[in-house]
């Protein structure tokens, strides 16, 4: 947010002359309070999105009644390095359609190589979708 200060130059009644501060904040003030009751689950129910989303319960409610929902914002750490390799795998996998995505989409000759390259990358990212469900099934309740 870019803030500035803009000083005005104010004459009293007795012909001095005083410089005033603007307030320049575009942040709207809070004035009005609203008293809500709910019952213990209800409560519960809102602290826990409240605190998922990583917001008070107080802005919560504000961002979902202005807005009418809240984007949460999942973390996961993963400890595990054979997942974390197959990630990594997946990055450079990914890396590799682009190039060829972009090797089609400008108008490249659709050769022989190109298209086992396609199909290879293809395999690749289906077998460390197998590896990543068989390492992850106890983590995250697959088999």
């Amino acid at each position: 947010m870019l803030r500035f200060t803009v000083f005005t130059l104010r004459r009293t009644a007795s012909g001095k002359e005083t410089m005033r501060r603007k307030n320049t904040s575009k942040v709207p003030v809070k004035s009005r309070h609203i008293d809500l009751r709910v019952d213990q689950a209800t409560y519960d129910r809102i602290e826990s999105l409240a605190r998922a989303a990583n917001l008070s319960v107080s802005e919560y409610i504000r961002q979902t009644l202005s807005k009418g929902k809240v984007t949460v914002k999942a973390e996961y750490i993963i400890e595990s390095p054979e997942i974390r390799r197959a990630l990594a795998e997946l990055g450079h996998i990914g890396s590799n359609i682009n190039q060829i995505a972009r090797h089609y989409n400008g108008g490249g000759v659709r050769s022989r190589e190109m298209f086992e390259r396609t199909m290879h990358a293809l395999s690749d990212l289906y077998d460390i979708k197998k590896e990543i469900q068989r390492l992850g099934g106890d983590s995250f309740g697959g088999t």
